[in-house]
């Protein structure tokens, strides 16, 4: 694997770390090509429950190295590919991974840095980090998905705040408005993500994968449609070994022990 991502197991969480740290961490073309391989495998991955995307050094993304990635591109239509065929490809297999995927915003996150914390199920932040969507100060438009993945979090109003002015935001500041679940101190920031993550990957994985989908497919749904599948997966998890874990170790008043597959 490309060493501008370097990735590890640890307790069955997948810890996917952007490795380019003189350059804050943005993105060319490899890393972009070596991020998706690392993102499938987890996928793809049986030992794998949970996914985390972080930073090395003292940024997460600062978005995409525009030179580096606008090379050979000629016309506007060249240049639209370039998102379409290779960027957009982390957002889309992303929207396809039944777990969970959460994003360390370790430092900086600008741009399409931001946007790519965004993308994921929900965002610690170190208390020392800042985030910007950015792309107005460049005459830009948030390009890998910030439009679509920003007024989902924190509503229309204040994504067009963020995204007409550029500000930087803080981490009481992401905290508070919704961007971002948990903030802890800079110098025990992975520990405690790590520790979340742990948690979540010893849960029942078949129905934390379950919610994911019935969370994502909601939105697009009806009622009565979203109650039909949850409907369906209820029964189904019903007869899993997971839940009669579950059960029996709250009638023993126990932790339930699960198999975390």
């Amino acid at each position: 694997m490309s060493s501008t991502i370097l990735t590890h197991i640890e307790d069955k969480v997948k810890i996917i770390t952007l490795n380019r740290p003189e350059k804050k961490n943005a993105f060319n073309q490899d890393m972009i090509d070596t991020w998706f391989a690392a993102l499938e495998e987890a996928k793809n991955n049986e030992n794998v429950n949970v996914i985390v995307i972080t930073g090395a050094g003292d940024a997460f993304c600062s978005g995409g190295e525009v030179g580096n990635l606008a090379e050979g591109t000629s016309t506007p239509l060249d240049f639209k590919n370039v998102l379409w065929e290779h960027i957009h490809r982390i957002p889309l297999i992303l929207k396809d991974i039944d777990k969970p995927v959460i994003a360390a915003i370790n430092g900086v996150a600008v741009g399409a840095g931001l946007d790519m914390a965004l993308m994921t199920d929900f965002r610690t932040m170190a208390d020392t980090a800042r985030v910007s969507e950015g792309y107005v100060k460049v005459g830009l438009v948030p390009g890998d998905g910030g439009a679509f993945f920003l007024p989902k979090l924190i509503g229309q109003s204040k994504a067009y705040e963020l995204l007409w002015t550029g500000d930087f935001v803080d981490a009481e500041e992401a905290l508070r408005i919704g961007l971002v679940n948990h903030v802890f101190p800079t110098e025990v920031f992975m520990e405690k993500t790590l520790d979340l993550a742990k948690r979540i990957a010893e849960g029942p994985q078949l129905a934390i994968r379950m919610m994911k989908r019935s969370v994502r497919n909601a939105s697009d749904m009806q009622l009565e449609t979203a109650l039909d599948m949850i409907s369906s997966h209820m029964a189904i998890l019903k007869e899993t070994e997971d839940h009669k874990e579950g059960v029996a170790a709250f009638l023993e008043k126990e932790k339930p022990v699960f198999k975390g597959k």
